[in-house]
């Protein structure tokens, strides 16, 4: 049995420390006084705060689907949610999402140019594209791009959409072709192939549930933050203690500061280069309605979009009052919030927030490659690399416990 030490106990900390634990002797350190990283929930007056985003659990990794529910009990413990999303067009509109599909519920003007749009993209090759504006373009159409997909997404960007590379895109949104959008239009199809249409949620405790299982049984160091992270040639020394290998699951850009004995020099300033956005995550008790997400496009609020957590499960609202979150990129002072919740819909209530400085990593033409030679060069000296802001890519949930099991498989067919 090896020594192993895991960095960060998130979501990629503690799937790798659990699939290394039966035949290795494996240490978490976290920085933080409690588990789970962005997935970590909080009791508010009882109801149930997703301190950020509103994690659920879908997949369409066969392994991470097999080896999830050997974790859990999923008739007792999880239910099966439908999704159902809607956008809040800046004229008070709701328009079901995908927006694409609901084009005939748009005024008569906005449809017929929409369907212009969609007649000249007939025409063109909708695969070729070279940054997110153009993808949008190409997809859906100037002007459902005008009208949606180029506000909302500027609120979480904060940037031209000329300059947000398309790695990022697999998995996360809608492709549809001309064809499906008219198709689905004329018979007025309900999408149901984007990610998350329908989910599994913890029925007590949100992810925050589902974390404390993960965690059970761990070896796991609370407010340990790593100062030194030195490799003597052999072995690696964490906070004075030896191991035979280290798994970092926190943030890249802080490796240079506490890496010792390893000449990572070639890495330092392309790491420091990365970019990233922040989230501003803020609890309120809400309306009343159906909805699990709600995307916000207008330009009278900064927020990009309400997580409706108090529709996921009963037990995440306390006396009858519903609750979710809303997000705005980067920081706000709670002064600005409480300005800008008077303006978005469904009359939010304050009861606290929380600041995140890392949630969007952001991507240019060569992170991954960047990347990828620093986990080989790593990794000969017994250190493996996984998680968000280590591959810095926009993972969901599942698709980091993916990467955080093919990380793991790496180190169990290692022979350091």
């Amino acid at each position: 049995m090896k020594r192993i030490a895991v960095i960060g106990a998130g979501i990629s900390g503690l799937t790798v420390a659990r699939l290394l634990s039966p035949k290795h002797n494996v240490t978490i350190y976290e920085a933080a006084n409690n588990v789970g990283g962005l997935v970590r929930c909080e009791r508010i007056n009882g109801n149930l705060f997703h301190i950020c985003g509103g994690h659920v659990f879908n997949t369409k990794h066969q392994e991470v689907l097999d080896w999830f529910w050997q974790q859990f009990d999923k008739e007792k413990e999880f239910h099966l949610t439908q999704r159902n999303s809607a956008i809040f067009m800046s004229n008070g509109q709701e328009i079901p999402y995908p927006i694409e599909n609901y084009v005939y519920l748009l005024p008569k003007e906005t449809q017929e140019a929409i369907i212009r749009d969609l007649l000249d993209l007939a025409q063109t090759d909708q695969d070729k594209y070279d940054n997110f504006e153009e993808f949008l373009q190409r997809r859906f159409g100037k002007t459902l791009y005008n009208l949606y997909f180029k506000p909302y997404n500027e609120k979480i960007w904060r940037r031209s959409l000329q300059n947000v590379p398309i790695d990022w895109l697999e998995g996360k949104l809608p492709m549809p072709r001309v064809e499906e959008i008219l198709f689905n239009n004329f018979n007025h199809i309900a999408e149901k192939q984007f990610v998350h249409s329908s989910f599994y949620y913890e029925q007590n405790g949100g992810s925050q549930f589902l974390i404390n299982r993960l965690a059970e049984g761990l070896d796991i160091r609370l407010s340990s933050p790593i100062e030194h992270l030195t490799y003597d040639g052999n072995s690696w020394i964490v906070n004075g203690d030896q191991y035979d290998a280290v798994v970092f699951c926190g943030n890249i850009r802080q490796l240079p500061s506490i890496l010792e004995g390893v000449d990572i020099q070639p890495w330092t300033n392309p790491i420091s280069e990365l970019q990233y956005h922040g989230t501003t995550t803020v609890f309120c008790e809400i309306d009343a309605n159906p909805y699990s997400w709600i995307y916000l496009p207008s330009d009278k609020y900064q927020a990009h979009r309400i997580i409706c957590t108090g529709n996921f499960a009963d037990s995440n609202n306390a006396n009858g009052h519903m609750t979710g979150t809303i997000e705005f990129t980067d920081e706000i002072s709670e002064e600005e919030i409480k300005h800008q919740l008077a303006s978005i819909p469904l009359h939010p209530r304050y009861i606290t927030h929380r600041y995140h400085p890392y949630t969007y990593p952001i991507q240019d033409k060569n992170t991954r490659a960047m990347l990828q030679a620093l986990k080989k060069e790593m990794a000969s000296h017994h250190l493996f690399m996984t998680g968000r802001f280590v591959d810095w890519e926009y993972y969901n949930m599942d698709v980091a416990m993916l990467a955080a099991m093919r990380t793991a498989n790496i180190i169990k067919e290692s022979t350091f």
